[in-house]
């Protein structure tokens, strides 16, 4: 438990437990909306903090390693110094190319090195970044391309710069994968570093940095302008809020593995939060747990940013270990043991009880031998906190990671706030919850139960789009479209979208979101719809994930390819389904609870249509596709 015996200690020092006081504003005994004030200094007037971030870092401390880049199978060390020289290079190189201050440069590729290079060196040029997911297809990359005005592509692959060609026949299409960066370099050599030095200097806060799309789950994505003090506010006070407790508490030098897709705010958040931080990061193109295991064992991250299917799967996967020896009702009981001790060691910690007793520890000290250090080993060893993002985290998954050491703090944002405009707290967890709002920034719960968000990370509005944003801006407060409540300590709760709100004919108001997310925690089930809009009681789609299955069969020594076709109706199949079904409508009232459930074959993936690029369910797609399921389940 050393990891929670140092916050207990770090917490006694009121300037680090102090540092985000949260003022919180009631109507009628309802809290109605928490402001934190900002911790970090506004951005300066005149040229950008962000865009600077690498020669900040070069001139105070150029032998620091900021980044470790993977190169013939080695993650070598790359230096404040080199880093800045190398954006500086590249940043010539889009000058000679034509690159007009203001001018757009989108980006099309998995996270790695070079896109981190690329978006300092557009922002170095006094250019605007525009991240297109890698796995694209042309028709989305025209719209972006088209709609943003971006005549210059940088793409990672070949089958990437072909999509762009295809998507826009005039652009200009750099590779990745064919050495573009040299050729920039070289292109660029005759451009002057005063070139650059001025065109930083002219960057503004109010100057455009990025043009980011929405994931169009309904719809064309909407471009949403950030600029770069939308930027500064989200980095710099994360940084503040974050980084001297980090710091204090483990005595190490902070390092991530940064696996979130770069197209993704979230993404290039954090990393412009840790190189603005120094602390060192290193890339890595998939977010799969099984390629990333190996890395995180070679790397050693001391925290992680990733999404719940992630910390899911390290979950999944260590119970699987379990099973394959035999061991599956052992790790269980570790499981169920962890939830109840983090609960009462958390409790004991935030000064609500009493902690552990005697048989609970005893029981905490013997999994912890048999099963928490074996997940705390395969994260590399010295990993101490995580940060989970993009959609709720399950409550008893993030107790069971406390209960193993690893401090899992939740956050809440969306592109429109530049990623995070809710944090836990560092030195006050609190799970379920997705914490208190980000320094500077003010969360209001509007009547309809709508989250309001105000502050200096709330971009400006949707490029070329009066409309649409006209509806999310009013007024002073970005209107999110997510259901939430505020408690008396300024906590966030999420509880849903707004416009996946499902209306029983009963007239009972349920919210998919909770009980999607409870019920795809559980192994074997992959993705989920839930359904009930205008019917008599709510019902779901179940997909089962390939690996899990295929785990499931092994271990009852079942052929692994044995066809969907037989195992939807199997009674032990459903069984181990319902189980995850009864653990979803825990957190709800029976009238909100999934009645009936039927298991579909394929899967949503984002190459059918059925999810987006950040893993966000599309449910009309997914409604018109399965369509006689869903009526299905209300026959009879």
């Amino acid at each position: 438990m050393g990891v929670r015996k140092d916050l207990k200690a770090a917490r006694k020092r009121s300037d680090l437990a102090g540092r985000a006081p949260v003022d919180v504003r009631t109507d009628d005994g309802v809290v109605r909306q928490a402001t934190v004030p900002r911790l970090a200094a506004p951005a300066p007037e005149s040229g950008s903090a962000v865009a600077g971030i690498p020669y900040t870092n070069a001139a105070e401390d150029p032998g620091a390693v900021v980044i470790r880049r993977k190169t013939g199978g080695r993650w070598v060390p790359v230096t404040a110094r080199a880093f800045a020289d190398e954006v500086t290079a590249v940043a010539k190189g889009l000058v000679a190319a034509g690159l007009e201050p203001g001018g757009r440069v989108a980006i099309m590729s998995r996270t790695r090195y070079e896109w981190c290079v690329l978006d300092f060196a557009v922002w170095a040029a006094g250019g605007q970044s525009v991240p297109v997911y890698a796995t694209s297809s042309a028709d989305q990359v025209a719209w972006i391309l088209h709609d943003s005005g971006t005549r210059f592509v940088v793409a990672e692959t070949a089958a990437n710069e072909q999509t762009a060609r295809t998507a826009a026949s005039d652009a200009h299409v750099w590779q990745l994968d064919d050495g573009c960066l040299d050729e920039l370099k070289a292109l660029g050599r005759d451009v002057s570093d005063d070139e650059i030095a001025k065109r930083r200097a002219a960057l503004t806060p109010d100057t455009i940095a990025t043009l980011c799309y929405t994931s169009g789950t309904t719809g064309r994505p909407k471009g949403c302008v950030l600029t770069h003090g939308n930027l500064h506010a989200e980095a710099a006070n994360s940084v503040e809020l974050l980084h001297p407790i980090f710091k204090e508490v483990t005595g190490q030098t902070a390092s991530t593995l940064l696996f979130l897709p770069l197209a993704h705010i979230f993404g290039r958040a954090i990393q412009i939060a840790c190189l603005s931080a120094r602390i060192e990061i290193g890339h890595w193109p998939s977010i799969k747990p099984d390629e990333l295991q190996p890395e995180f064992k070679v790397f050693r991250p001391t925290f992680l940013v990733g999404v719940p299917y992630l910390f899911e799967k390290i979950h999944h996967t260590g119970r699987e270990m379990a099973e394959k020896l035999g061991r599956g009702s052992s790790f269980d009981r570790a499981d169920r043991i962890a939830v109840r001790f983090g609960e009462a060691h958390l409790n004991r910690f935030l000064g609500t009880g009493k902690g552990p007793g005697p048989g609970l520890s005893l029981a905490w000290g013997l999994y912890d031998l048999l099963v928490y250090r074996r997940i705390r080993k395969e994260l590399g060893g010295r990993l101490h906190y995580a940060i989970s993002g993009a959609s709720p985290l399950d409550r008893n998954l993030n107790l069971f990671f406390y209960a193993a050491g690893i401090v899992i703090y939740e956050g809440y944002g969306l592109t429109e706030t530049t990623a995070a405009a809710t944090i836990t707290p560092p030195l006050r967890p609190r799970p379920g919850t997705v914490g208190r709002p980000l320094p500077g920034t003010a969360v209001r719960i509007a009547d309809d139960g709508e989250v309001l968000i105000k502050g200096g990370i709330v971009f400006g509005g949707y490029w070329r789009n009066p409309e649409a944003t006209a509806e999310v801006l009013p007024d002073d407060w970005f209107a999110t479209g997510d259901l939430g409540a505020l408690d008396e300590e300024g906590y966030l709760t999420i509880t849903g979208r707004k416009k996946d709100l499902l209306i029983t004919t009963g007239g009972k108001n349920v919210s998919p979101a909770v009980l999607e997310d409870r019920l795809r925690s559980r192994p074997p089930v992959g993705q989920v719809l839930v359904v009930g809009d205008k019917r008599s009681y709510v019902a779901a789609l179940v997909t089962l994930e390939q690996e899990a299955l295929g785990h499931w069969l092994a271990v009852r020594k079942r052929p692994r390819d044995t066809p969907l076709a037989e195992l939807r109706d199997d009674p032990e199949l459903r069984a181990e389904v319902q189980r995850a079904v009864d653990y979803a409508n825990e957190a709800v009232s029976r009238a909100e609870s999934i009645r009936r459930f039927v298991i579909v074959a394929g899967e949503f993936t984002e190459e059918n249509g059925m999810l987006t690029p950040s893993m966000k369910v599309k449910r009309h797609a997914v409604e018109a596709a399965y369509e006689r399921e869903i009526e299905g389940l209300y026959e009879g």
